[in-house]
């Protein structure tokens, strides 16, 4: 019998090891930096909606001395009526290999291929799963607002986005550069397919989220929570666009 790892079913409904900190932990900013995706949650008049959002993280800006997350909406969206409504929003963001490993019992309805059926790529992505599974989970916590419309604020913010999210052609392979497309096309409302549009279109909104607070999840089921505070004095401005 497969020995089982004890998962440590600690505590997390409140703070957990809370530490407080200017700069977000090292791990998660690793975490933002490979990531393609994140997930931001808005909620308003208790019903929670869920977006799967192209993202850029900033250390600090010429607006901010305080790490600042940057993404782009459709104004008519319903997560943008939900963020004008409710500033609270929570995103999660991961770097796990997504791949869905076998099931032990597979059912008709679902379940990934046994080993007797899986391709050499599926065998490769199931290898690169589990040498992932030592990864984190952040979730994070902050207070989302719509850049002014047409300010220098808003301008900067959308530069750096576009720079971080656009991407050549050969470099975006298969289903990812088709996932890619999507979700360009789901932030722009545009049935087009020209690059940058989900960012550079002029009725696109900049969401800027300034980060609260973060939880670190690890496989295992250890959490740890860290409050994000403001620094002592200016911090220099760097572009953490990739």
């Amino acid at each position: 019998m497969e020995q089982q790892i004890t998962l440590n079913h600690e505590a997390s409904a409140g703070d957990t090891h809370k530490r407080s900190t200017s700069t977000l932990p090292p791990e998660v900013v690793q975490c933002l930096e490979n990531a393609r995706f994140l997930h931001l949650a808005t909620c308003t008049d208790n019903q929670p909606h869920v977006s799967l959002m192209n993202y850029t993280y900033l250390p600090s800006s010429p607006y901010s001395p305080a790490p600042v997350i940057v993404m782009t909406t459709n104004p008519a969206s319903k997560k943008t009526n939900n963020l004008v409504e409710n500033p609270n929003v929570s995103l999660l963001v991961h770097d796990w290999v997504s791949h869905r490993p076998p099931t032990s019992h597979r059912r008709p309805s679902g379940g990934s291929p046994g080993p007797e059926h899986r391709s050499s790529l599926a065998s490769l992505l199931l290898n690169l799963n589990t040498s992932a599974v030592s990864s984190i989970s952040a979730t994070i916590g902050g207070s989302a607002r719509l850049a002014e419309r047409g300010s220098d604020e808003e301008a900067y913010y959308r530069q750096q986005h576009l720079e971080n999210n656009t991407f050549d052609q050969e470099v975006v392979p298969g289903a990812f550069h088709s996932q890619h497309q999507q979700q360009q096309q789901q932030d722009s409302n545009s049935t087009g397919d020209g690059q940058g549009c989900f960012v550079a279109g002029e009725e696109v909104r900049v969401v800027v989220v300034n980060i609260k607070d973060v939880r670190i999840s690890d496989w295992k089921g250890q959490v740890r929570d860290w409050d994000i505070v403001p620094q002592d004095g200016p911090a220099p401005a760097i572009n953490g666009a990739r």
